[in-house]
This record gives C-alpha cells, structure tokens and sequence, in this order.
C-alpha cells in the first residue's frame, strides 16, 4: 500500500480546513480557527491502487510568518494551497506560500523544485464580493508550474474530489520518476565501480 502525505497551506479565512474535510468526509463545516496543527488520515483507492493518505493542515499563519512550512516542506510529497477569491490579502499571501515553497525545497532537497502543488481558489460561491479575478489565479498557478482550481466548499463536493484525485495522481507519478531515477544511478554507479574492478584487473593481467 503506497502511502501519500499532502500538506495544505493558506490564510485565515480562507477556508483551507473546510476544503479539506469536505474531501475527507463529503459535509461542509463551515469556517473555524484552529490554534493547533492537525494530522488528517484516509484510506482510499485510485486507479485501481490502495493508498494510506496524510494531510497534514497547520494552523493558519500571516504572510510574514515563515514557520508554516518548517514542517510540511521536507515531508509532504505535495502541497495544495488555498486563498480566498474575496479576501485579496489571502491571494497575496498564497504567493508568498508558492514562492516560499519552491525556494524550501531548492535549498533542502537538492535542487528539486517540480513537486506537485494544486493552487485553490476558494469561496467561489462569493463571486458577487469577488476580489481576486479567475485569469490573475491562472496565471499564478501558470507562473508556478502547478495546477489551478476555483471550487466552492459549501457547494461542492465533487470539484473538491476532482482536485485531490488530480494532485494524488501527479504526487504517485512524481514518486514513480524519483524511485526510477534513484534506480537508475545506483545502476550506473554499481556498473562504474565493476568497470573499475575489472578494467583494474585486466590491465594487471
């Protein structure tokens, strides 16, 4: 069984824990703060594999607080992060969450920015108090190399669904290319040390 840890990253009120729990158990709950972080698990099934799924949800942090992905950034194997589509300061912020993730991961794991990211915009249902512009969202996600989405999580269950199922695919197929590309060095790597070995050999004979 393959497992999935998943990190999910945004502002307060912008209703990333809501999101969250309407993936995991279909019901709205509407919005909550939330002092301590928490560790969500899930048994599910895509594609025909079983899978043990992690979502670790920090309690919201401030643009300027940097801790919110001292813990997520070297465990997960992938991140979805959420701002509200009337809250333009939540937008703002979940830039600086994309540009903090991508520089993270160039300095602790050894250059490999490409980790799957799923850009939210939330609250879709209060497009009438809208402040952040469908395109400007696009083209962040553009901008980030990562997948983008508006939903609404007190309507929708199946957008919200269609997201997590996306993004846990690109994260097995990010870990199928990493394990592959693993493999394939410890190959080269064995065949240049018996090259070695025997080159050595032959020339002493």
């Amino acid at each position: 069984m393959n497992d999935i840890k998943l990190a999910l990253l945004g502002s307060p009120g912008a209703g990333k824990s809501a999101v969250l729990v309407r993936f995991l158990t279909r019901r709205f709950i509407g919005e909550y703060a939330s002092n301590a972080n928490s560790l969500y698990h899930k048994r599910l099934s895509i594609d025909g594999r079983q899978l043990n799924l992690e979502v670790f949800d920090p309690c919201s942090q401030s643009s300027e607080a940097r801790c919110i992905l001292e813990e997520p950034v070297d465990w997960a194997d992938g991140f979805v992060v959420v701002y509200n589509i009337s809250d333009r300061t939540s937008f703002i912020n979940a830039k600086n969450v994309l540009r903090q993730i991508r520089e993270a991961r160039m300095d602790n794991c050894k250059g490999e920015v490409d980790v799957p990211v799923c850009l939210v915009g939330n609250k879709q249902d209060l497009c009438h108090a809208r402040q952040v512009r469908e395109e400007e969202g696009r083209y962040l996600a553009q901008e980030n190399r990562c997948h983008f989405q508006e939903v609404s999580a007190a309507e929708s269950y199946q957008d919200i669904s269609s997201l997590f199922t996306q993004l846990i695919r690109q994260v097995m197929e990010h870990l199928k290319y990493r394990a592959d590309r693993r493999r394939y060095s410890g190959s080269k790597s064995m065949a240049k040390l018996i090259n070695n070995v025997f080159g050595k050999r032959r020339k002493s004979v």
